[in-house]
């Protein structure tokens, strides 16, 4: 697989100013954790630009709900440091360095390579089955080109899989690293059609633990935490 290539900034071309977010709906009392989530993987997808500044109304917009749940839920992903508050203004997104893309990566693979590779002799058939459906929604959101889809139900995926381990603390420690983490390299993969290739790896790593193949397990792990890095995060490798 080539990666994308080589340019003088690691963020590619300037997006538009209102990034492109699903429409929100259902229950007051539920869209609020929506929001949160929806603006967490746009951040992450690189969708929300890093230093720009977003106002909760504009982004309302967007979600289709009342620039409240938005400005609450911004406020929640400032105590996470995601983003700052700029006051009379909105909410700007903090840059991450390589160097902390590279140390979240490192200290991913240490946590989710041999957890997960474990797994295929002691996680439960059904319970690695349950896990299909999200992984056939990360592949949807590949082919449609929907980064947004695709973060959450690729979070949704691997936090769901670590959990078979049974360690709750290990599922919030790589939660917060995934949080941390700025795949700006996504817009190119789909754009270029490669961002199905990773999305089946979801599929392929459920067949191996399935199969009970910790090398085959322990090889796509390698494999498909290497592309964070090395081709999603600063696309210009």
């Amino acid at each position: 697989m080539a990666a994308p290539s080589p340019s003088s900034s690691p963020y590619p071309p300037a997006a538009p100013a209102a990034p492109s977010l699903p429409v929100l709906g259902g229950r007051r009392s539920s869209y609020r954790e929506r929001v949160v989530d929806a603006l967490r993987a746009a951040l992450i997808a690189g969708e929300l630009r890093p230093g720009q500044v977003y106002s909760a109304p504009a982004l309302a917009g967007r979600f289709g709900v009342s620039a409240t749940p938005v400005r609450e839920a911004m406020l929640d992903l400032a105590k996470e440091g995601l983003v700052d508050a700029v006051p009379n203004k909105g909410f700007r997104v903090t840059e991450v360095s390589d160097r902390q893309l590279d140390e979240y990566t490192q200290v991913r693979a240490l946590i989710e390579i041999p957890t997960v590779t474990a797994l295929a002799t002691t996680a439960d058939p059904v319970s690695l089955e349950a896990l299909r459906p999200a992984a056939r929604e990360i592949v949807v959101a590949a082919v449609a080109g929907d980064l947004i889809a695709y973060v959450e139900a690729d979070t949704r995926f691997h936090l769901g899989l670590l959990a078979l381990a049974g360690n709750a603390h290990l599922v919030e420690v790589v939660r917060g690293l995934r949080g941390r983490a700025r795949l700006y390299g996504l817009t190119a993969l789909a754009a270029s059609g490669r961002l199905l290739a990773s999305a089946e790896e979801h599929l392929e790593l459920l067949d191996a633990l399935l199969a009970r193949d910790e090398r085959a397990v322990h090889e796509i792990m390698t494999r498909h935490l290497g592309h964070v890095r090395g081709l999603w995060a600063a696309a210009k490798e």
